[in-house]
């Protein structure tokens, strides 16, 4: 589990900086694996809506433990869970770096419906583009925490190849630098990384049952057994 003891700073520090989806309409044939709505705060909700088990992931692109959980769970929730319409999963983001927000605007660019297939493109390669992290220079590294929001958003895609992961969802370059340059959306993002710290939220992966933080629950080791207990 990452800790969020700094994520608060973090968040106010990107909000100071930084100066119409439409949701799935009815339900597939007895499989709710295609369908993704929004909800009024923005984030994305695979599958049932009205599912009887609501489970909230509260997640960060920078964070490997939630790299770890996502290729643990990612089948298990989307063959097991997802398809029969009684558990739902709802993605929150957790921002605690420039680069985290980059990965999190792109998830959250173009069609909402391939939400999930961006979210788990950057998932399961995380460790690949994350090596960019540990190699860059002093420069690059300036570059993503400096001047104007949009610019760093550019300068981490450059570097981290996110221009290449985004074009097989039909972004083109142009398409993704829009996005960056959404200041709503990155406020729309740091705000409900601010939403998750009041709600409790100390580290990552976290998750919710409902409206129920859940204790000492930070991989799908732990988490699984409480899903099965809520159905």
């Amino acid at each position: 589990m990452r800790t969020l003891k700094l994520a608060m700073l973090a968040a106010a520090t990107l909000l100071a900086t930084a100066a119409g989806l439409t949701t799935a309409a009815g339900k597939p044939h007895g499989d709710w694996t295609g369908t993704v709505t929004r909800t009024a705060s923005g984030s994305h909700v695979l599958g049932n809506p009205d599912a009887k088990v609501k489970l909230v992931e509260f997640v960060s692109y920078t964070c490997p433990h939630c790299g770890d959980f996502h290729k643990a769970s990612h089948g298990p929730l989307r063959i097991g869970y997802v398809p029969g319409g009684k558990v739902s999963v709802e993605v929150r983001h957790i921002v605690r770096d420039p680069v985290d927000l980059a990965a999190a605007v792109l998830t959250n660019c173009g069609d909402g419906k391939k939400f999930f297939q961006r979210h788990n493109t950057f998932m399961m390669k995380q460790e690949q583009w994350m090596k960019s992290m540990g190699s860059a220079s002093a420069t690059q590294k300036s570059r993503w925490s400096n001047g104007p929001i949009p610019a760093r958003l550019r300068a981490i895609a450059a570097d981290f190849g996110f221009y290449k992961l985004m074009s097989p969802y039909g972004l083109s370059r142009a398409a993704v630098d829009r996005c960056f340059a959404d200041e709503a959306l990155a406020r729309r993002l740091v705000t409900g990384t601010q939403d998750a710290l009041s709600k409790g939220v100390e580290g990552t992966p976290s998750f919710m049952l409902g409206d129920t933080l859940l204790a000492e629950t930070h991989g799908w080791a732990t988490l699984e057994p409480k899903i099965k207990a809520a159905m």
